[in-house]
């Protein structure tokens, strides 16, 4: 069931209760938990946090607490599935949803009583009609045990053969049902996508009940921008919920221009930024963010000698020395970081790039500390997949969940370094797949294995740097082929999971073209694919786009995703 007022069917039913809060192991998921704990401390409500990484962690949460708790809250998990079925839960629970997974189970929707959803309604959600897709059970039909001999009365043989053609009308009408439900369910279902941040729904309720901060803004800025780096979102989309957060950035901050109510300089002030689009390029120096960001290492082709050429050439159009741009970005001549932006535009746009500019905001603590929010984004979601050190997913979540507070800005120092080398362990992974013709054309979509032994093979065992890698070998390999065909295609992307277990995590990602919808077909393809032949399939995560299968399987689970999607 769809909540229209959040303050009163949601905060105030749960503000006098116990509340046991189940988190999804996502950059937004984090950010929508940190303004829902500062509210809860606000009206000191009782909570326990349990962070769930995928729907069996969901389980075994809900198993360990379900005696303990009457309310549940859901972050980023459990609106895409039937919750009642897969959780069978007492019918006194109930469940709170606040996720961006599309489609919503219909179910869920449809539930009055212990789904609550926490969902933005200006959201295109597209939901079937409740009498399209559900039906009361009809009585089972009873044996009437006259049959005509004949001898009967005229009127009652009339009666018999007209409720006999009643029957099956009815049994038509059904058949008839049952066929348009299919259609409409399927027409529903076939795409999974993202509707509007979760932070930035929850940052909505805080507002409504004039309880919003500047802490709790930045946290859905983060939130919204995690969206457009995960590429979970349209543009259009990203830049109408910038537009909207610029207004409460704007109310929050507009004492900055105002000397006599001015804020201290150590306060925390956020800004929109119309920024440059390359990766952590304020804290690493310049020259390795242009070699580390997606967009300029494909548009350069910098796996070759040819695209390293070309940087120089790039680099000596701006005027600038390499020695300053192989230098700390903060210690750059102050002359040249002043028209830095412009001056790295305008040879852009000579070089073709002409996305190089994006809206955006910026955090400042005092005169050292500022931030983008891409820069939080690739911090803290490099936190949660750290595998540097044996840690649990749990240390992880709870670092990563720390990191986003301002009063820890050494754990997110330390994100900010782990981002680096992951952006690196990405960059060089691209480059060896598109040296060695990794990616291979399968006709409906291109494929890429990474092989057991390859380099940094243990990181894109995670989801998000698996998606994260996919995405920008995708955009590398667009601009390598010649192929113009190759350009318009999906992609399939495995990596080695549990050497011991022997599985495979496989990842589908939507065609990278400008008019791309972000609407992702994959889930549904890759479960048609395992029904077909019968493949040892593990739907652990949130994502239905993201698997687990058995090694064993996927060269058979690959031709049937192939003859599927011819």
């Amino acid at each position: 069931m769809f909540l229209t007022d959040f303050r009163k069917e949601f905060y105030e039913v749960v503000v006098n209760q116990r509340v046991l809060l189940l988190v999804a192991a996502d950059v937004d998921a984090l950010c929508t938990c940190k303004i829902l704990q500062a509210l809860f401390h606000c009206d000191h409500v009782q909570y326990t946090l349990v962070p769930v990484s995928g729907w069996q962690e969901l389980e075994t949460a809900f198993l360990e607490h379900k005696d303990q708790f009457q309310y549940f809250v859901l972050i980023n998990c459990g609106a895409n599935i039937d919750l009642l079925d897969v959780l069978q839960s007492e019918e006194d629970a109930i469940f709170f949803v606040c996720d961006t997974h599309r489609p919503i189970n219909l179910v869920n929707v449809y539930n009055e009583t212990q789904i609550k959803l926490l969902v933005k309604q200006d959201d295109d959600l597209e939901i079937p009609a409740y009498d399209d897709v559900f039906r009361e059970e009809e009585e089972e039909e009873e044996d009437s045990g006259h049959e005509s001999d004949g001898s009967e009365p005229s009127g009652k043989r009339r009666r018999f053969e007209e409720d006999i053609m009643e029957r099956t009308m009815k049994r038509r009408q059904r058949r008839e049902w049952e066929a348009r439900r299919q259609e409409i369910l399927f027409d529903y279902e076939q795409y999974e996508y993202h509707g509007t941040s979760s932070a930035m729904v929850m940052f909505d309720l805080a507002w409504l009940m004039s309880k919003d901060l500047n802490d709790m803004l930045w946290w859905s800025i983060i939130g919204l921008t995690d969206q457009w780096v995960q590429d979970k979102i349209t543009q259009m989309k990203y830049v109408t919920d910038v537009g909207t957060l610029q207004r409460h950035v704007s109310r929050h901050n507009h004492r900055n221009g105002d000397e006599e109510n001015s804020l201290s300089i150590d306060c925390m002030r956020i800004a929109f930024e119309y920024d440059l689009c390359l990766a952590l390029y304020q804290h690493w120096s310049l020259y390795e963010s242009l070699c580390n960001t997606s967009y300029t290492s494909a548009s350069f082709k910098l796996w070759s000698v040819q695209g390293q050429k070309k940087l120089q050439e790039f680099l000596a159009d701006m005027g600038l020395p390499l020695k300053q741009v192989k230098q700390k970005f903060n210690s750059m001549d102050i002359s040249l970081k002043e028209n830095l932006r412009e001056m790295i535009e305008e040879s852009a746009n000579k070089f073709g790039m002409k996305d190089l500019r994006v809206q955006t905001f910026s955090i400042h603590f005092g005169f050292k500390h500022k931030f983008l929010a891409s820069d939080m984004v690739h911090a803290v979601a490099a936190l949660m997949e750290n595998t540097e050190k044996d840690d649990s997913g749990t240390d992880n979540f709870i670092k990563a969940l720390d990191s986003l507070s301002r009063s820890n800005l050494d754990k997110l120092h330390q994100g900010l370094e782990l981002a680096k080398k992951q952006l690196c362990a990405i960059q060089q992974t691209v480059a060896s797949c598109i040296c060695t013709n990794l990616v291979i054309n399968q006709g409906p979509f291109l494929y890429c294995y990474l092989m057991e032994g390859t380099p940094d093979v243990k990181l894109f065992s995670k989801p998000m740097s698996l998606r994260l890698l996919s995405k920008y070998l995708l955009r590398s390999f667009i601009c390598s082929t010649k192929n113009k065909r190759c350009r318009l295609l999906p992609m399939v992307m495995a990596a080695p999971m549990d050497l011991e277990q022997g599985t495979v995590i496989m990842v589908g990602i939507p065609p990278h073209t400008e008019s791309s919808d972000k609407k992702n077909f994959f889930g549904r393809a890759f479960e048609k694919a395992a029904e077909n032949t019968n493949s040892h399939i593990l739907y652990n995560h949130f994502e239905t786009s993201i698997i687990e299968l058995k090694m064993e399987d996927r060269s058979k689970f690959l031709d049937a995703l192939i003859s599927l999607l011819s």
